[in-house]
């Protein structure tokens, strides 16, 4: 049966595969990549021959209407990301709404994606909490500083290591200095760190030791 497969990809660590994982890209017609050459790499450690079409943030727009085709037609297919889940600060949303109203089943694997982790490793309240994903880069960025200062639950938001020091001024700026803050660095991969503390001391540690690698920073809600 024809059906759209959401397969999670490991964020570091290639163990993190399941077994369900590999023999679904085994198994299907086709594989969507973010990047052939980097899902290669994974492809070619678990011995995956299946044949990788490039599929990203470039290029969806124009793909989609193409794929759903083909999945009608009987084929059946599996988005990957470079790491993590698709569709989450991924490619992968575009194509999952365009299944569903085409009336394809689509089937999301459970598997890594980086904000679990780090909100379990930072100790703050996870009963409650909201993704933030990438914060806007210029235009609408200071509107959503605003917006979160009155935000109690606990943030999580992602961020590239050459701006993560901006972003930390922002927080004590926004937030104020004592806002408790956890940044989670390269999870799964060997130099894995969690530092933890307010946003002026998360700020002063990489303002004094610039970061490398991928981060996800948890931000406390603001006390009610």
């Amino acid at each position: 049966m024809s059906k759209l497969y959401l397969v999670p990809t490991p964020i570091g660590n290639l163990e993190d595969m399941t077994f369900r994982a590999i023999r679904i890209l085994k198994e299907v017609d086709l594989i969507l990549a973010e990047d052939t050459r980097t899902s290669g790499k994974l492809l070619k450690y678990y011995e995956i021959g299946t044949q990788m079409m490039s599929h990203h943030m470039h290029n969806e727009h124009k793909t989609v209407d193409a794929i759903v085709k083909r999945i009608a037609a009987g084929e059946t297919v599996a988005c990957i990301s470079d790491a993590g889940t698709p569709a989450i600060s991924d490619p992968g949303f575009l194509l999952t709404r365009a299944c569903v109203e085409a009336g394809i089943e689509v089937d999301c694997l459970p598997g890594a994606t980086a904000f679990v982790p780090a909100l379990v490793n930072s100790g703050f309240p996870n009963d409650k909490f909201v993704f933030e994903g990438f914060l806007p880069v210029k235009k609408g960025r200071q509107t959503r500083f605003l917006a979160l200062q009155e935000e109690t639950r606990t943030m999580i938001i992602y961020e590239s290591p050459h701006k993560l020091v901006k972003t930390l001024g922002h927080f004590v700026a926004y937030f104020g200095e004592d806002r408790p803050v956890s940044v989670s660095r390269e999870i799964t991969k060997l130099h894995e760190e969690t530092v933890r503390g307010t946003a002026a001391e998360v700020l002063a540690h990489y303002t004094n030791k610039p970061p490398k690698g991928e981060i996800v920073i948890i931000v406390g809600g603001k006390s009610k």
